[in-house]
């Protein structure tokens, strides 16, 4: 017997603080298995390959994030979409929208990745990168790039996976591909100094892994959602894509304050200054992670009780969600203040490296800031997706992670003549977070969801 599937809705009936734990859990550790794979991939790379190739790896990395993001918009707009089906009793528009977001994902990813191989320099010069660099960059971006289709696939597979009541299926897949990933990364960088090269076969090899195991559920007799391959009224793809379209802006807006970013380290701190911020995103990231598992749990929970008219349990799982960001928030701030330093020597050697652990030091003086905002503002962009809000979600979400950040930083760097520019991250996370809660005041679950008589 699968214990995976609840004995009915359990997102629509079970009491709330389980039930939200049963949903996160396993898309937290599935998550925090990813993002250790990355982890281990940076210290890795800058114990083994050094600084340099640490600041090619990340001049790639908007490129990577803006294809990703379009993968995320229909996936995350496709699974709210057929939550709101399932809470309606409808699993046979919730099996449509599957069908033909996965068949729009594999269509998508042939071409972008075509295109990406075609136009390889184009792209690194678009990238700001300078030439003596684009070596360094083509041995890790011609083979992680045929690599992404699968990601896209995974992305999309293992959203309606967890929509459908297999959150530890999908966990698990992401938790198998980590470990491959982290395991070949040891053989093929230090073991048989493959250099980064190793390292997207690495990563590649981890995505095969991930969707190898999600294909585990298409043989699940319990499962409610179908692949079908003819299908109707593909305008409905689209309309996916808008209610998914604050999870674009979140990403494409990642890659292009990450290329502004880039931009204004290379000018005043040249390639130290980018891999010194490449460690304290690899910080970052660790935080942004636990967020989004705690927001995207909520966005499966609450798009079904959307569709089923609960304004009640919707506002207890946002309560539970709340309290869950507060605590991540306190841990994540307490362990930047006081060990950024013993952090960041995980990805560095620190004696050989010095100016780059004083900048990233530095850096992280500015950034920690973020963590008090950020997190509740991914929570209410989340509740917005789910209860068919685009709009005010993407508001949000174009607020937090492109207009202010970008619009300060050209500020800060036009007033500052140091590096204290980078401090705008944190202002702007404090200023969408006043926009994030002043929407949620307007929107609460009692407006968009009038009371049962």
């Amino acid at each position: 017997m699968n214990t995976d599937l609840p004995v009915d809705n359990e997102a629509l009936e079970g009491p709330v603080v389980p039930t939200f734990i049963r949903y996160m859990m396993p898309s937290l550790l599935g998550l925090i298995a990813m993002t250790s794979a990355s982890l281990v991939d940076g210290m890795f790379i800058g114990n083994y390959e050094g600084v340099t190739a640490l600041a090619a790896v990340n001049l790639i990395i908007p490129i990577t994030t803006l294809l990703f993001g379009v993968s995320m918009m229909i996936s995350i707009g496709g699974s709210v979409r057929g939550g709101k089906y399932l809470g309606e009793k409808n699993t046979t528009a919730a099996s449509a929208i599957f069908s033909k977001t996965l068949m729009f994902m594999i269509v998508y990813g042939l071409i972008m990745i075509s295109l990406g191989l075609i136009f390889e320099a184009e792209i690194f010069a678009s990238l700001g990168a300078d030439k003596t660099l684009f070596p360094v960059m083509s041995e890790y971006y011609r083979i992680i790039f045929p690599f992404l289709f699968f990601q896209f696939i995974v992305i999309q597979v293992y959203f309606f996976i967890r929509l459908d009541g297999f959150p530890n299926l999908a966990a698990a897949a992401l938790a198998v591909g980590a470990v491959v990933n982290i395991t070949l990364d040891y053989l093929f960088i230090a073991v048989f100094g493959w250099g980064l090269a190793g390292a997207a076969l690495a990563t590649g090899a981890s995505e095969v892994m991930s969707l190898a195991v999600m294909l585990v559920y298409f043989f699940q007799p319990q499962r409610k959602i179908f692949f079908r391959l003819r299908q109707k009224n593909w305008r409905e793809v689209f309309q996916a894509a808008y209610n998914g379209i604050s999870e674009f802006i979140n990403e494409v807006s990642g890659a292009l304050i990450g290329f502004i970013f880039n931009w204004m380290l290379i000018q005043r701190a040249g390639v130290t200054g980018v891999a010194a911020i490449t460690l304290v995103n690899y910080l970052l990231f660790i935080g942004f992670m636990a967020y989004f598992a705690i927001s995207d749990s909520i966005q499966v929970i609450i798009s079904q009780n959307f569709g089923a008219r609960n304004p009640q349990r919707i506002r207890a799982f946002l309560r539970t969600a709340g309290i869950m960001i507060a605590g991540v928030s306190a841990g994540i701030v307490s362990l930047l203040l006081a060990g950024s330093e013993s952090l960041i020597g995980l990805f560095i050697d620190v004696e050989r490296d010095r100016e780059t652990l004083a900048l990233a030091l530095e850096f992280v003086t500015y950034v920690w800031p973020v963590f008090l905002f950020a997190g509740f503002t991914m929570l209410i962009s989340g509740y917005l997706t789910a209860v068919h809000l685009p709009f005010q979600s993407a508001l949000v979400a174009s607020c937090r992670s492109l207009i202010m950040p970008a619009g300060l930083l050209i500020l800060f760097y036009m007033l500052l003549s140091d590096y204290r520019f980078v401090a705008a991250i944190s202002v702007a996370e404090a200023f969408s977070f006043v926009l994030a809660i002043t929407l949620y005041l307007y929107h609460t679950p009692a407006s968009v969801i009038p009371e049962r008589p």
